[in-house]
């Protein structure tokens, strides 16, 4: 493991996340300062990921193709100054197309962050992916504070510091990337010369994308719904409701370190079913206990289990297309975000009609699925 440049590589990925964390603390101001609706503001929310899911396993083939370690400079610099500009503009279709861009810069970075973080990690992939993971973390826990203060401070305009941001650290990914580079090129040479061929296993791949598509389904629910359970079924204030989702993030850096060196020691797929059956558990006492104090009690151990695997996820999905890294990064680390949220309508129309408490059977039952669908995913062939 090469910690200097991997940690360069986290901050490059905090850099990155600030931006699409500080948005939605962003959003009240547009409808003070601009004007907007609701409607409006729903659309700049779609604006940040309709197309970035879509377009970032094409920037992973892309990096594929040869070292394009440029993506990530280019990435980090077209997201920050995206969002900055959104604090000079005043008309809403302008904003909307500078927020699809900072969507959009979002999803040229971290195929290529992810690939390299790969080919610096040596044998300790799950524990570089988990730091690696952890600035992203960092990045969108920080991002709504830092919007707030610029906001309140300088007025709109004070969104300028995340370009200035932006600016700074795609100079320093730069010129890291070009290091990376002959780091890449000495461990592709060391591979051809053996006689380890690697290959691309699309069945094995495949079933991880079921595992994600569950993951991900069950992820977006509990983050988007929990908060509402607690006000409406728990009788909780509204502040009490908004501090699990904090308590749930402070863990989630824990767990994702956690997660990350344990797939190292006790195996990939082992630590994605841990994680999986661990949530079985959580969910059920969370529906049914009916008791605040039991929630609270099912924080730490619901974290590991939405963030434990997360490491695991990427670098499995890496070895299973040992060919095509960065294809398999765009989609562990894109699709698995916006599968979950493109059913959240359905999932908002079922609690509609059958209640928080029916939701949260329903989520229970997707995360046995998730469990079971663990079950079919095969060891990684050793070199």
């Amino acid at each position: 493991m090469n910690k200097k440049y991997l940690y360069l590589l986290a901050i490059g990925h905090a850099s990155a996340d600030i931006n699409m964390g500080a948005l939605p603390a962003i959003l009240p101001f547009f409808v003070s300062e601009y004007g907007m609706d609701y409607t409006q503001v729903a659309g700049i929310l779609f604006a940040s990921s309709f197309l970035s899911s879509v377009v970032q396993p094409i920037f992973g083939y892309l990096a594929d193709k040869s070292n394009r370690q440029w993506f990530m400079g280019l990435g980090v610099f077209i997201t920050g100054m995206s969002l900055a500009m959104t604090g000079f503009l005043r008309d809403y279709w302008l904003i909307f197309a500078f927020v699809t861009m900072m969507g959009i810069g979002n999803a040229i970075f971290h195929p290529e962050g992810a690939r390299n973080v790969n080919k610096i990690s040596g044998a300790s992939r799950g524990g570089s992916m988990s730091i690696f993971g952890v600035g992203g973390n960092i990045g969108i826990g920080i991002g709504p504070l830092l919007a707030v203060f610029l906001l309140t401070t300088f007025g709109m305009k004070g969104l300028s510091f995340f370009g200035i941001l932006a600016l700074c650290t795609s100079a320093m990914l730069l010129i890291t990337g070009a290091k990376i580079k002959k780091l890449s090129f000495k461990t592709e040479t060391a591979k051809s010369d053996s006689t380890f061929a690697e290959k691309n296993d699309w069945k094995a791949f495949s079933r991880l994308f079921l595992v994600i598509l569950f993951r991900s389904a069950s992820f977006r629910a509990i983050t988007g719904f929990l908060p509402l359970f607690c006000i409406q079924v728990l009788m909780t204030t509204h502040t009490t409701a908004s501090a699990t989702l904090t308590a749930l993030s402070i863990f989630g850096i824990i767990a994702t370190l956690i997660g990350g060196n344990l797939g190292d020691k006790i195996g990939y797929v082992k630590i994605i079913r841990i994680s999986a059956f661990i949530l079985i558990p959580c969910v059920a006492v969370i529906a049914y206990s009916g008791n605040v104090y039991a929630l609270y009690a099912m924080l730490f151990p619901l974290s590991f289990a939405m963030h434990g695997s997360y490491s695991a996820n990427i670098v499995l999905g890496q070895s299973y297309l040992a060919k095509s890294v960065g294809f398999a990064s765009g989609v562990t680390l894109g699709l698995s975000f916006s599968i979950g949220g493109m059913v959240m309508p359905l999932f908002g129309k079922f609690a509609d009609i059958y209640g928080l408490e029916s939701f949260m059977g329903l989520v229970l039952v997707i995360s046995i699925l998730c469990a079971l669908s663990t079950m079919l995913l095969p060891e990684v062939k050793k070199k």
